[in-house]
């Protein structure tokens, strides 16, 4: 597979050492530039074809998050910053992760394996198809369709212009947002606990303020907002 090109954006000299020395431990990163301001970057990026972003976002005259703005034909943007009071507005400019300073090897390999899995699925293209019949789906992925029963998926999980559709068997794709997914009348059955995931009433075992436990204990969190949702399973 070849590497993805990354760029590294930030003020600080120790934060940009730090993420540069993390970066060089993933054999499917490959670093294009390093950059201490965000104006630097610019000319860059409009020469050079950038995989990923890696962003602080308080920085002088231009911050990360007015960087995106520009820069959103890059498709992954990952943004380190000492600051989480930003997380809401960064999910707003397609960001695929957010991680608070200071930044830790285990946490940064997380980071990696979620832009892997996003890139590989992004590659395939997995598109979703049409369902024959109330209970069924197709859900195409490569040059072969997928049946996909609607009472046996356990829950769909957001991954930034996708979804996740989860199956007690596998993991499939559908190259739609989970938002746009839900308006679908084929899952109405679903009802939408987070940001990031929607789960059917049936496999729920147990219902707290901060998750919800479904079958085999997968544990999916409750987004603050979504929480008035919960009476719909009562």
């Amino acid at each position: 597979m070849k590497p993805y090109n990354c760029i590294i954006i930030d003020d600080d000299e120790i934060d940009r050492l730090t993420v540069l020395s993390f970066v060089k431990k993933f054999p499917s990163l490959n670093i294009l530039g390093v950059f201490e301001s965000a104006e630097e970057a610019i000319p860059f990026i409009e020469k050079e074809k950038t995989d990923i972003l890696f962003l602080d976002i308080d920085m002088p005259k231009l911050s990360g998050i007015d960087f995106r703005k520009s820069a959103l034909e890059v498709p992954v943007c990952i943004f380190i910053t000492a600051h989480p009071e930003h997380a809401v507005e960064s999910f707003q400019i397609d960001t695929l992760d957010f991680i608070v300073k200071p930044l830790k090897l285990d946490r940064f390999t997380q980071t990696i394996k979620r832009i892997e899995e996003f890139m590989e699925i992004k590659l395939k293209a997995s598109l979703f198809e049409a369902s024959i019949g109330g209970d069924t789906i197709y859900i195409k992925e490569g040059h072969e369709q997928t049946k996909v029963k609607l009472h046996e998926i356990l829950y769909l999980e957001a991954l930034k212009d996708y979804t996740l559709v989860i199956t007690d068997k596998k993991r499939h794709c559908v190259l739609s947002s989970i938002g746009n997914l839900l308006k679908e009348n084929h899952f109405q059955s679903f009802i939408r606990i987070h940001r990031s995931f929607a789960v059917q009433k049936q496999f729920i075992q147990k219902i707290n303020t901060s998750e919800i436990i479904l079958n085999n204990n997968i544990a999916i969190p409750v987004g603050r907002s979504y929480k008035e949702n919960l009476n719909l399973f009562s």
